[in-house]
């Protein structure tokens, strides 16, 4: 493959990225108007953004392990197409449930596009320096996503229309499939080998454990029914057996059983879902209610005041992190990583009561940005490590499972405990799991010192 189309598929394949972790957040500050303008209630509102959560979660195991089994080509091509036309339906959308059900399709396309893109990544770039420098731009932008969305989402809903925020995409869909089909070419996906079929079954009992499992604790953090959380935990549970069930007896499990023997992938999953019980919704959701609520800052005020936090991740990711894992073991960089974040989130929790905005948000969230953008890489990188190309797929899932099911799960956590206006028991919690991550990564994720070339 040349050079320039190896750069192609990266593009193609972080635009898809981009695309997807947006709409996990870039509805959130506009609910309040979607909610005025379909007249829903503020109970059933949150649906608009949980919908896409459920459904991505529930779906994300098996959207991976199509593209082993039916092509990664194919597959995502597919999932741009649901992807966008699920969103045309949302933005045109005249009743609360017809909205509520294009943001669940687009959930279950996203899980189909999101573990798609990493495939491509580690199936166009051999283990190495290149694999680990697009590993680092796929990364900074999946972890930066969350605060790129909140600002595309304010600057739409305040100088356009709540309805902008879906019909974006169109144009954005229509770009990414034109730049797809020409960048991703068939016979280097692997889509000439022998490709065993889905396990149908086994995605049934991922899906009812993950999808289940999210309710659940949706749910309890925010309030909801009581009876639908124990309800809902009790079919997380059953899903749960039936899926481990099936993964031993299935000729063509979901997850291959051989995944789980390797420690690095293991740990590296655990990581990944203690990292985003932080990055991945929490720190996006109350620094958005510490400035609007504490600081009195506009929707596109409390958006702009995410470029420090945005831009240290995509910096220190890109720029820094790559370099420094050419010359350091990745799992030091990844404890130093998580050891500066925790450091910046002590800082918010300390300066959670100040009135101003640089000491109070501004000046923690660099920290916090630069230990995530040296975090994050480091362990995408492990979790994939040694994985055979015909598991690409299912190693991808399963590290984006553990990332968007983390997200959930932390959130409900803290809001549980915390509420969403205890911003320092938040940060404070959000930095001790940083700091078991930090220790985590020292003890358990031990990786081989890089080969130094002269």
């Amino acid at each position: 493959m040349t050079r320039e189309r190896s750069w192609g598929v990266l593009a193609v394949a972080c635009l898809a990225q981009l695309l997807v972790v947006l709409d996990s957040s870039v509805v959130n500050i506009a609910l309040p108007q979607i909610a005025r303008a379909l007249s829903i209630d503020d109970r059933d509102v949150q649906w608009v953004a949980s919908g896409y959560t459920v459904a991505f979660a529930a779906a994300l195991l098996a959207g991976a392990r199509a593209a082993d089994t039916r092509g990664i080509r194919g597959v995502f091509l597919f999932g741009v197409s649901l992807f966008v036309a699920a969103s045309v339906v949302g933005g045109v959308a005249s009743t609360g449930s017809m909205l509520v059900s294009a943001r669940i399709v687009q959930g279950l396309a996203a899980a189909i596009v999101s573990p798609a893109t990493f495939t491509l990544l580690t199936l166009t770039y051999p283990e190495g320096p290149m694999r680990t420098r697009a590993v680092a731009v796929w990364t900074a932008i999946s972890v930066a996503g969350g605060g790129v969305g909140n600002i595309a989402g304010g600057a739409l809903t305040e100088y356009v229309s709540w309805r902008s925020v879906l019909l974006i995409n169109l144009p954005i869909g229509a770009v990414l499939l034109m730049s797809a089909r020409r960048h991703l070419d068939a016979r280097r996906a692997g889509t000439e080998a022998h490709r065993p079929g889905l396990d149908i079954v086994g995605a049934a009992f991922g899906a009812l454990a993950l999808g289940a499992s999210t309710v659940a604790v949706t749910q309890l953090g925010a309030g909801g029914s009581q009876s639908l959380s124990l309800s809902t935990a009790v079919l997380a549970v059953a899903g749960s057996i039936g899926f481990v069930l099936r993964l031993r007896r299935s000729t063509a499990p979901l997850i291959p059983l051989r995944l789980f023997a390797d420690r690095t992938v293991v740990t590296g999953n655990l990581l990944t879902l203690l990292t985003g019980a932080v990055f991945q919704i929490p720190i996006w959701l109350y620094l958005t209610y510490q400035m609007q609520e504490l600081l009195q800052r506009s929707p596109l005020q409390a958006a702009v005041g995410f470029l420090p936090l945005t831009a240290a991740l995509v910096v220190t990711g890109v720029a820094v992190t790559p370099a420094l894992m050419r010359r350091c073991p990745s799992h030091l960089v990844a404890a130093a990583g998580a050891t500066l974040a925790a450091a910046g989130l002590l800082g918010l929790a300390a300066a959670s009561n100040s009135p101003g905005y640089l000491a109070a948000v501004g000046l923690p969230s660099i920290l916090i940005g630069i230990g995530g953008g040296l975090l994050n890489t480091p362990l995408a990188t492990a979790v994939t490590s040694g994985v055979a190309r015909s598991d690409a797929g299912a190693a991808s899932g399963l590290m984006n499972t553990s990332k968007q099911f983390g997200g959930a799960m932390g959130l409900a956590l803290l809001t549980i405990v915390a509420g969403l206006t205890d911003f320092r028991f938040a940060y404070s919690a959000m930095a001790a799991a940083m700091a078991v991550t930090a220790v985590c990564c020292v003890v358990f994720l031990r990786t081989p010192p890089p080969k130094v070339r002269y």
